[in-house]
């Protein structure tokens, strides 16, 4: 059987999932978006790269928060 959830735990891990997700994804996005510009790439090519930024920013919210989860466990 497993523990109860610790809703405390649960509370602060998605308040930090919220805000450390805004600030890497966003970080990830805007940089995207300005290399675009930086390097006058076109329109279509600085969307992938975007594109592609962003996804880097969901992989580094992801290692994250999986090493949050070990500090303040869910179940326990």
């Amino acid at each position: 059987m497993q523990k109860p959830i610790n809703w405390t735990n649960f509370t602060t891990l998605a308040c930090v999932a919220i805000l450390v997700g805004t600030e890497t994804v966003g970080l990830s996005w805007a940089a995207g978006w300005a290399l675009g510009g930086l390097f006058q790439l076109p329109a279509s090519f600085a969307r992938g790269v975007e594109i592609l930024f962003g996804l880097a920013g969901f992989v580094l919210l992801y290692f994250f928060m999986r090493a949050a989860a070990k500090v303040e466990p869910i179940r326990g």
